[in-house]
């Protein structure tokens, strides 16, 4: 391998010291079209291998942009796809790391069965082992797709660009008016970027991350905890609003590492230890706090249709990976706007599938407000929750009491109005109510919410759900 080459400092950079192997250094491009003959072209542009990460096993391809702009040819794509062959014969992850104008218009439909080569171990590797991308320069066209099909993406938040049709080629539109190729298009508005940061920031992610995840699908996630397995939350009753920093309260050693955080911010996604073993959460957020501790984005707390998307696809991965999931429910409704409305019923029934069709052990528990057929698709016992807790001045109900008692009462006095508020309030809303009838399990002071979790977890560690058999369902 190159080490001058920056593809090769990339890899160097991310994997233990000393740990990679290079695999097919001497492959050259076959094509001899357009003068490609007289080209050197060193790996075909691509360098791949193995390492390690703190121990761990993982396949790497890093792109060259050296090498005829990191262009994707046939030899080029045939090296990525033999890495995800053996990639997925070891059971380990695979790493991309892109940096490529796109195909070799060189090689022309060798180019273009050369995609297909490597959308097709992506497909055949999804959910047997995690697939992490980073974008580090170019990405555009058709291998826009291959950090699509991946699990995570990173890219590089200055020079990195990320587009299936260029800025300028879309109707009514120029890079200057909206570049949405830019990190902050993708990360923000698109979706597709789970962390948007520098290249050193990118690569150290990228290993914690990986120190997170499982190899495989058949392998579960543990490590040794330093943490206190009953050590009390103090400040957690503070935050409901940003449930980030609630997570990070539960987490052992602090440590939660967040995925698509600059996407559907009303929600939030990552991944926590409690006890070693590694844990998927998911939580409703309504306010995002900076680094002091102040407010600076307040959302009603409410789902919305991008939110819910995003927890979806969450979810469907913890449970294609054995991760048992945790979730914090903080919910009133649904957003009500027009643009909202267009994708809400289709997305909240995609968080509803995931939920109710995941496996895995499932927690849920209520910090504040869970209202609705919003609360049902937060992973409430009626869809599959193992466990619900509850703090004790949540509010489970099917609206709030003042909605509700305009309705009961409907054209009798505020008097009335108000008293019947209190009474659905006492009656209906409170959380010992649905206790009461089984709809939650434990109500448990914020400051015990750490312990109550990992004692749950540890209880459904052996846990075996069957499902109706089926190919695969179609939500």
């Amino acid at each position: 391998m190159s080490t001058t080459s920056q593809a090769g400092q990339r890899i160097n950079a991310l994997l233990d010291e000393n740990s990679f192997v290079e695999i097919g250094a001497l492959v050259t491009a076959r094509a001899t079209d357009f003068n490609l003959k007289q080209t050197e072209t060193p790996s075909d542009g691509v360098i791949t291998g193995y390492g390690v990460i703190e121990g761990n096993l993982v396949y790497v391809y890093s792109q060259d942009a050296s090498v005829l702009n990191g262009t994707v040819g046939e030899m080029h794509a045939k090296k990525i796809a033999n890495l995800y062959e053996l990639a997925m014969k070891m059971g380990a992850p695979v790493i991309g790391l892109l940096d490529s104008a796109g195909l070799r218009l060189q090689e022309a439909t060798d180019a273009l069965n050369a995609f297909g080569e490597i959308y097709m171990q992506q497909t055949l590797a999804s959910g047997v082992i995690p697939q992490i991308t980073a974008v580090f320069g170019t990405c555009g066209g058709g291998l826009a797709v291959v950090p699509g099909l991946t699990d995570f993406t990173f890219m590089e938040g200055k020079k990195a660009k990320l587009f299936v049709n260029s800025p300028n080629a879309l109707d009514g539109n120029e890079i200057g008016k909206c570049d949405t190729s830019a990190a902050a298009f993708q990360s923000e508005e698109a979706g597709t970027v789970d962390v948007v940061a520098d290249e050193a920031s990118i690569l150290a992610q990228i290993r914690q991350l990986v120190a997170m995840l499982p190899a495989n699908n058949a392998e579960i996630a543990l490590s040794d905890c330093t943490d206190d397995l009953n050590r009390g939350c103090p400040e957690i009753a503070n935050c409901t609003g940003d449930t980030s920093i609630a997570l990070s309260q539960i987490a052992d050693n602090g440590i939660f590492v967040e995925v698509k955080q600059n996407y559907a911010k009303d929600m939030v996604a990552g991944f926590l230890k409690l006890n070693g073993a590694t844990i998927g959460a998911v939580a409703n957020r309504s306010e995002v706090c900076d680094e002091k501790g102040e407010v600076v984005e307040k959302f009603d707390a409410v789902l919305s249709a991008r939110g819910a998307e995003k927890a979806a696809d969450f979810v469907n991965f913890c449970d294609a990976f054995e991760i048992p999931v945790l979730s914090l429910t903080n919910v009133k409704g649904f957003a009500a706007t027009k643009c909202a409305e267009k994708k809400m019923a289709k997305a909240v029934s995609k968080l509803t599938y995931a939920f109710a069709n995941a496996t895995v052990p499932k927690v849920n528990v209520v910090i504040g407000k869970a209202y609705g057929s919003a609360y049902v698709a937060m992973n409430s016992k009626a869809i599959g929750a193992d466990i619900t807790m509850a703090w004790p001045d949540a509010e489970i109900g099917a609206m709030d009491a003042s909605l509700a008692a305009k309705i009961i009462c409907d054209g009798q006095g505020s008097d009335a109005i108000g008293a019947c508020a209190k009474e659905y309030a006492a009656l209906q809303n409170n959380v010992t109510s649905a206790a009461k009838r089984g709809y939650v399990d434990q109500i448990v002071d914020p400051v015990d919410t750490r312990k109550y979790i990992i004692g749950a977890f540890e209880m459904l560690s052996t846990k075996s759900e069957g499902r109706p058999e089926k190919k695969h369902g179609t939500v």
